[in-house]
């Protein structure tokens, strides 16, 4: 059974104001793109086809206009409203009737992945359908983060909620894959003290049941979010760097859907055409005729 996906694209932004002021976090752009991008093909590199995207009632016509249907790309794009953030959990209530009785995978939409390696790793989530998959990274500050601790096998024991005093430098990223039944595992879930329906008691739920999969991304992975000033400016550096150097784009849905087998040279030709004028449609124009 296919697995859907959904990118979470809600909340005010309000750590990146005044520049969300007026526009959606995940509309800005990360050097040649709009961030939503990353995670869409994020989803697109794992096989997803089928995609929910939610975000607030002010900013769903923009994703609308950016994204449309999917057919362009060879997927399917639906939308839905996130009235208020009341935690990443809520999206599979929001989304329950979208997912059916499929399995589901899930991005943050300020979250961007990348190394080699990772669309290998992203499969294997993807085609285990009857457990949970979630992603560690290490990071410098774990008590900001869910964070996992492991037993001497390598076995995920425990996650915690920016735990004061962190049992490990493992932060669990934002993507997680989940077996069909997440969404009636999500209405068994209370609020939290701060009012959410929060990810790592979902999480918690299949770990205690024996059916979650921690995967560590490591060094030559990155995993970078955009929640701040500083790690935007740094998230846009980073593809930058890399796009500069081995002439290869980061992020590239019309790129992925071509590679996946989802659009012919043909269709790419006439997405690249309408965007011949900049340095990303010259991009495509170059992967067709290669």
């Amino acid at each position: 059974m296919s697995r859907r996906g959904f990118v979470l694209a809600g909340g005010a932004g309000t750590r990146l104001y005044p520049a969300t002021l007026a526009v959606s976090k995940q509309l800005l752009p990360v050097y040649d793109k709009p961030m939503v991008y990353y995670p869409v093909t994020t989803l697109m590199q794992a096989g997803v086809r089928e995609v929910l995207v939610i975000s607030t009632p002010r900013d769903l016509p923009a994703f609308r206009e950016l994204l449309g249907t999917g057919e362009a790309w060879g997927m399917r794009f639906e939308f839905a409203v996130q009235e208020r953030p009341e935690g990443i959990a809520q999206a599979f209530l929001i989304g329950a009737g979208f997912l059916a009785d499929h399995p589901a995978a899930l991005v943050l939409g300020d979250n961007l992945f990348h190394g080699h390696g990772l669309a290998g790793m992203l499969r294997a989530a993807h085609e285990r359908a009857d457990e949970a998959s979630v992603f560690g990274y290490q990071v410098s500050d774990p008590e900001r983060y869910g964070v996992v601790a492991f037993d001497e096998a390598g076995r995920a024991t425990s996650i915690e909620e920016k735990p004061a005093e962190p049992r490990s430098r493992y932060a669990v990223t934002g993507l997680y894959f989940y077996p069909a039944g997440v969404a009636e595992e999500a209405r068994r879930l209370r609020p939290s003290q701060r009012g959410e329906l929060e990810i790592t008691d979902l999480n918690l739920a299949y770990l205690r049941q024996g059916r979650l999969r921690v995967e560590l991304l490591g060094q030559g992975m990155a995993w970078l979010d955009t929640g701040t000033h500083e790690s935007y400016l740094q998230a846009s550096n980073y593809v930058e760097t890399l796009e500069a150097r081995q002439g290869v784009k980061i992020g590239c849905p019309e790129e992925v859907a071509f590679r996946n087998g989802w659009i012919g040279a043909e269709q790419l030709a006439r997405l690249a055409d309408g965007m011949r004028g900049s340095g990303y449609g010259r991009y495509l124009l170059g992967l067709v005729e290669r």
